[in-house]
C-alpha cells in the first residue's frame, strides 16, 4: 500500500511539472517572438541629423527599400543563442530564400577567427609573439627594407595591424580566374600590390589584410598542412561550426546552402561569389548562428576566467586594446569585441559584449552593408545595450566664400586622389576610391561630414591656407 501511494505521488508530481511547466514555456516563446517584432519593427537610420524627422523602419520593407537581398542574424543571450532568422533571399534567380543554415562570406571576420590558431600556436610554444615572422616563414620571407633596419614584423604586431606593412584589403577573384597562390599574393602577382614594410613596424597604426596572409602563410608553413585544414580540426570544429569553411574556391556540396553575393545595383557577383586565397584575412564562410560560437567561446572565457580554446591569459591579451583600439585579432572598445566584414558581395558585423552575456552576428549578400547599424540600434534598444549609437550631426551655415577654400583636389597615399568642389550648401566630393560621388555638409568651420554615412572628414591649414584632409587616420594632402 506504502509502495503504491508513493507511485501516486510521484504521478502527481510529473502531472504538476507538466502543467505548470508547458504554459511557461509557451509564454516565455510569445515573449521572445514579441521581442523579435519590435526589433524588426524599430529600425533606425545611423545617421540623425538635428531638425530633420527620425524615420522608424521595419527590417524586411527596409531590405527591399535599400535593394539587400538577404540577411541573416543570430543573437547570443545568457550565454546560448536565443534566436536566429533568415530575411529575404539568398538567390533570387533561383528563387532560394535565407534561412538560418545559409552560408555568408564573413570578410575580414576571418581575421579575428584566424587569430584564434595563431594565438593557440603560441601557447604551444611554436612561435612567439614579438619574434620576427622571418624566424618562422620558411617557403616566403618578408623582404627586409630601410624601415626593418631597427625593428621587425612580428607576430603581435600584424595581430594588432602595427607591423607597418602595406594592402589594406582584396578584391578577391572571380570563377575562372586564374587563382594566384599565397607566396603570389605577397608579391604582388594577384590582382594586388605586393605586401610590403613601408614604414617602421611598431610606429603606427595601419589596417593590413596583407599582413593576415604573411600569418595565414606562416601556420601552414608551421604546421605543414593546408589552411582550411588546420582551422577545421582546430578552431571551428571544436567550436561546434562544423558547416563553416575557409575553404577557397568554396567546394561543391556547399554551393547549395551558399549566398549568392549582390552588387548595389542588383547585379551578382560574377561567378555567384568572390574567391578569396587570402583566407585568414578574408575567406571565412559560415552562418551567424556557427559566428557566433566563436564569440561566445572568447566571451565566455573572458567573463568566467576559466581556459577554453585559449587561456584566460591569452583571451585577455586578445581583447587588451592597442592603437586604434585594435587588440589581438578584434578590434576592441569600451563595452564591447569584434569585427566587422566587407568581401565583395557580401557585408557583415560581429558585436559581443565584455561584461554582459550578449552578441549578436548579422550578415548580407550586398555590397551594401547599411541596415546592419540599423539593426544594432533597433538591437541596443531592446536589450538595453552600451556602446551602440547612433551618428548624430548638426549642419552649419556657411556662406559661399568660406565653402570656395575648399576647393581643389587632395591625395590619399593608400587609396588615391580626391577632388572637391562646391555643391548647393556643401560640398561635393569625387574621388578614385568611390564609384559614385558624395556630399559634405558643413558642422563647423572645418569640419564636414558624410551625408549618407557621418563619416567626418576634417580640413587641415597651413597658416591661412586649406593644406589636406583627415578621415579616420587617413591623411590626404592637397596637390591643386
Amino acid at each position: 500500500m506504502k509502495k503504491l501511494t508513493n507511485q501516486i505521488v510521484v504521478l502527481y508530481l510529473v502531472l504538476f511539472l507538466l502543467i505548470n511547466c508547458s504554459p511557461k514555456s509557451k509564454v516565455e516563446e510569445e515573449l521572445l517572438n514579441e521581442r523579435i517584432q519590435r526589433i524588426e519593427n524599430g529600425l533606425q537610420p545611423d545617421l540623425q541629423i538635428q531638425g530633420d524627422t527620425i524615420p522608424v523602419y521595419n527590417l524586411e520593407e527596409r531590405l527591399k527599400e535599400l535593394g539587400i537581398p538577404g540577411l541573416s542574424i543570430a543573437v547570443l543571450n545568457n550565454g546560448e543563442v536565443e534566436w536566429a532568422r533568415g530575411y529575404g533571399m539568398a538567390d533570387s534567380t533561383e528563387s532560394r530564400e535565407v534561412t538560418t543554415e545559409t552560408l555568408f562570406l564573413a570578410g575580414s571576420i576571418s581575421k579575428p577567427v584566424a587569430a584564434t590558431r595563431t594565438l593557440q600556436l603560441v601557447e604551444e610554444d611554436r612561435f612567439e609573439l614579438d619574434t620576427n615572422v622571418n624566424n618562422y616563414l620558411v617557403s616566403w620571407k618578408v623582404p627586409d627594407n630601410e624601415f626593418t633596419q631597427n625593428e621587425k614584423v612580428t607576430t603581435r604586431r600584424i595581430l594588432n595591424h602595427t607591423a607597418g606593412l602595406t594592402v589594406w584589403g582584396f578584391p578577391g577573384y572571380d570563377k575562372g580566374d586564374t587563382i594566384p597562390s599565397v607566396v603570389d599574393v605577397l608579391d604582388g602577382k594577384g590582382n594586388t600590390d605586393s605586401v610590403r614594410v613601408y614604414k617602421e613596424p611598431g610606429e603606427s597604426w595601419m589596417y593590413s589584410g596583407g599582413g593576415y596572409t604573411i600569418m595565414q602563410l606562416m601556420i601552414t608553413d608551421i604546421e605543414g598542412r593546408k589552411f582550411p585544414e588546420i582551422m577545421q580540426d582546430a578552431v571551428l570544429n571544436p567550436l561546434g561550426m562544423n558547416s563553416s569553411t575557409f575553404e577557397n574556391p568554396l567546394p561543391d556540396q556547399y554551393h547549395s546552402l551558399a549566398a549568392t553575393g549582390y552588387r548595389t545595383d542588383g547585379n551578382e557577383v560574377e561567378g555567384k561569389w568572390p574567391i578569396y586565397p587570402e583566407m585568414a584575412a578574408a575567406g571565412l564562410w559560415t552562418t551567424p548562428s556557427e559566428l557566433i560560437l566563436w564569440a561566445k567561446e572568447i566571451q565566455k572565457i573572458h567573463q568566467l576566467k576559466e581556459d577554453g580554446i585559449l587561456s584566460k591569459e591569452t583571451v585577455d591579451e586578445m581583447l587588451t586594446p592597442g592603437m586604434n583600439d585594435h587588440g589581438l585579432g578584434p578590434g576592441v572598445s569600451e563595452h564591447t569585441f569584434g569585427h566587422g566584414g566587407a568581401d565583395e558581395g557580401f557585408r557583415a558585423n560581429l558585436i559581443a559584449w565584455k561584461d554582459k552575456p550578449v552578441a549578436v552576428v548579422i550578415m548580407v549578400n550586398s555590397d551594401n552593408g547599411s541596415i546592419i547599424q540599423e539593426v544594432l540600434l533597433s538591437m541596443s534598444k531592446e536589450y538595453q545595450l552600451p556602446g551602440i549609437e547612433p551618428k548624430k550631426r548638426t549642419v552649419k551655415k556657411l556662406p559661399l566664400q568660406d565653402l570656395e577654400k575648399f576647393i581643389g583636389e587632395y591625395n590619399f597615399p593608400e587609396f588615391g586622389n580626391i577632388e572637391i568642389i562646391v555643391k548647393d550648401n556643401g560640398l561635393e566630393a569625387v574621388a578614385d576610391f568611390t564609384e559614385e560621388p558624395f556630399i559634405l555638409l558643413p558642422e563647423s568651420n572645418d569640419t564636414f561630414f558624410d551625408k549618407q554615412n557621418g563619416e567626418y572628414f576634417t580640413f587641415l591649414k597651413d597658416s591661412d591656407s586649406i593644406s589636406g584632409i583627415k578621415v579616420q587616420n587617413y591623411e590626404a594632402k592637397k596637390i591643386r
